[in-house]
C-alpha cells in the first residue's frame, strides 16, 4: 500500500482490539514519529498500553472503545504550530495506515490530565491534540463530501494533476466534517491553501496540505503563501498558519472525533 492508497482506505476508527500493537511495527512507527518531530520541529510522542486518557466520560461520550494506545501531537507554541500538526499527524496517520493499523484524530474526547502522566509539555509547549492508534474492530465509515466547485477556486480548465491533489484532499478528516477549506490555482504551477474559519481549521488545514501534496505530487506545483490581511497575523500555505485558539463552548464534542473521516 502507498500513501495514496492508504488515503483512500483510511477512516477513523474509534473502537479498537485488545492487541499489542506488533513490535516490527511498533519500530516502523517509531521511526515515522522521529522523522516527523524532527521535520516539523514538534514533540510527538506514542504513548502504549495505557488505556486511561480514553477512559472518561467524554471518551465514552466520543463512543471510542478500547483505546490502549495514542500518539500526542505537541510543539512549541507559535503562529503556524497548529498547521504542522496537522501535516505531520496526518502523515503519521497515513504511515499507520500502511502498516495495518487505525487511527482517529481526536482534540477534545479525551483526559488531558491523564494523558499529562505520560507526557509532560515543557515550557513554552502546547498540547494540541491526539491520534488513536490501534488494530481497529472495523475499517471505519466514509462520509459525504463536499464538490470540488466548494472546496477550489480554478481560472480555465483544471489540470490533471491539480484534480488528483483536490481528489485526495477530499478525503482529509477535518473538525466536524465541515471541510472548512479552499485551495486556489494561483497560476499554472502554484497553488494557495485557506481556511475559511471553524474550530480546529488551521489543524486541518495542515492535513489538507498533506493530503493534496499526495495527490497532486509536489513535483508538479509550489505553495503560494497566503496574502496578508490588515491588522492580522502573517498566515501562508506553507508550514504555517493562526494557531487555533479557544473552542467555542457550545462544540461538546471532540472538533475531529466527531465525525472524522
Amino acid at each position: 500500500m502507498n500513501e495514496k492508497e492508504a488515503i483512500l482506505n483510511r477512516h477513523a476508527v474509534r473502537e479498537y482490539y485488545d492487541r499489542k500493537i506488533e513490535q516490527k511495527t511498533l519500530e516502523e512507527l517509531q521511526s515515522e514519529i522521529a522523522r516527523c518531530s524532527a521535520e516539523g520541529d514538534l514533540r510527538i510522542q506514542l504513548i502504549t498500553e495505557e488505556p486511561g486518557a480514553f477512559d472518561s466520560f467524554m471518551a465514552h461520550y466520543g463512543k471510542f472503545s478500547n483505546v490502549r494506545n495514542y500518539i500526542v501531537l505537541a510543539g512549541k507554541k507559535s503562529d503556524d504550530l497548529c498547521e504542522r500538526i496537522g501535516y505531520y499527524g496526518e502523515r503519521i496517520a497515513i504511515r499507520a495506515q500502511m502498516l495495518g493499523l487505525n487511527t482517529c484524530w481526536v482534540a477534545l474526547t479525551f483526559s488531558r490530565r491523564r494523558v499529562k502522566k505520560h507526557f509532560r509539555p515543557a515550557r513554552g509547549e502546547k498540547l494540541v491534540c491526539v491520534l488513536a492508534v490501534g488494530y481497529g474492530t472495523s475499517r471505519g465509515l466514509s462520509h459525504k463530501s463536499r464538490t470540488h466547485s466548494e472546496l477550489c477556486s480554478v481560472q480555465g480548465d483544471m489540470p490533471d494533476w491539480f484534480r488528483e491533489g483536490m481528489n485526495c484532499a477530499m478525503l482529509a478528516p477535518t473538525a466536524m466534517n465541515l471541510q472548512k477549506f479552499r485551495l486556489v490555482l494561483t497560476g499554472p504551477h502554484s497553488v494557495r491553501a485557506e481556511a475559511t474559519g471553524g474550530p480546529y481549521a488551521e489543524v486541518g488545514l495542515g492535513i489538507v496540505r498533506y493530503h493534496f501534496e499526495i495527490g497532486a505530487g509536489t513535483e508538479n506545483f509550489e505553495w503560494d503563501p497566503v496574502p496578508e490581511k490588515s491588522g492580522s497575523k502573517r498566515r501562508s500555505s506553507g508550514h504555517s498558519g493562526a494557531e487555533s485558539g479557544a473552542v467555542p463552548g457550545d462544540i461538546s464534542a471532540a472538533a475531529f472525533a466527531a465525525s472524522e473521516k
